[in-house]
C-alpha cells in the first residue's frame, strides 16, 4: 500500500486518484470523446423543398465556410447523415418521403427546422402543406425567418453542436422520442457575415 501511496504522490494525484486530474485525452470518460465527436463530424443530409434550399445552399459555399464547423459535404444518403435540414414548406405528398428518408438515417440524428414555412406552414395554409415538419419528425432546431439567412442556419448550427456537447439531446430522445424544439432568437445570433474583400484598381 505505501508503494501505491508514493506512486500517487509522484503522480501528483493525491488522495482523489485519476478522478483528481482534469479531463484530458488519456483520462476523459468515453462518453465524453463520443460526443466530442460527433459534435465535431456532422454530416447534413439534403432536404432543400423551396426558396430555404437556396440559401442552405450558400452556407456550404466559401463564404461562410460550413467546413469549419466539421461539416464538409451534404450527404446524398440518408445512411450516411446524421443531420436532417428541412429546408422550405413540407406538402403532404412529401411528408412520407421525408419520415422515410428520416428513418434511414441511423442514430444518433437531429433534425433542424429551416424557415417559418417548414416550422409551422408560413404563409401556406392550406390543406396541401403540412402545417409544422414537427408533426412528421421530432425537430431539435427551429431556424426563423423568411428565408433565413446563412448566418441564421449556422447559428442553428452551433446551437446544435452545443446541445450534442452536453449529451441532453441524446438523452432527451431516448427517454421521451422528442426533439428538444429550441426556438433561436435572432438578437443573440452571432454575426456570422465575414468582412467584404475591397478589390482596388489602379483609377480613382
Amino acid at each position: 500500500m505505501a508503494d501505491v501511496h508514493d506512486l500517487k504522490q509522484k503522480l501528483g494525484l493525491g488522495d482523489a486518484g485519476l478522478a483528481g486530474l482534469g479531463h484530458n485525452i488519456f483520462t476523459a470518460p468515453i462518453e465524453e470523446l463520443v460526443k466530442w465527436a460527433r459534435r465535431r463530424s456532422v454530416m447534413p443530409a439534403t432536404f432543400g423543398l423551396a426558396c430555404c434550399a437556396i440559401e442552405m445552399m450558400a452556407t456550404g459555399t466559401a463564404h461562410y465556410d460550413m467546413a469549419r464547423y466539421g461539416m464538409e459535404t451534404f450527404r446524398a444518403s440518408p445512411r450516411q447523415a446524421d443531420l436532417m435540414i428541412v429546408a422550405g414548406r413540407v406538402s403532404q405528398k412529401m411528408a412520407p418521403v421525408l419520415r422515410q428518408i428520416y428513418d434511414q438515417m441511423m442514430e444518433p440524428k437531429w433534425v433542424i427546422s429551416m424557415g417559418v414555412c417548414a416550422s409551422s406552414g408560413g404563409m401556406f395554409n392550406n390543406y396541401a402543406i403540412v402545417q409544422g415538419v414537427d408533426q412528421i419528425v421530432p425537430v431539435d432546431i427551429y431556424a426563423p425567418g423568411c428565408p433565413p439567412g446563412p448566418e441564421t442556419l449556422l447559428h442553428a448550427i452551433l446551437a446544435l453542436h452545443e446541445k450534442i456537447r452536453t449529451g441532453e439531446l441524446t438523452e432527451r430522445r431516448k427517454n421521451t422520442g422528442k426533439g428538444a424544439g429550441i426556438e433561436l432568437s435572432l438578437e443573440n445570433a452571432p454575426d456570422a457575415q465575414p468582412e467584404p474583400v475591397i478589390i482596388r484598381t489602379g483609377r480613382r
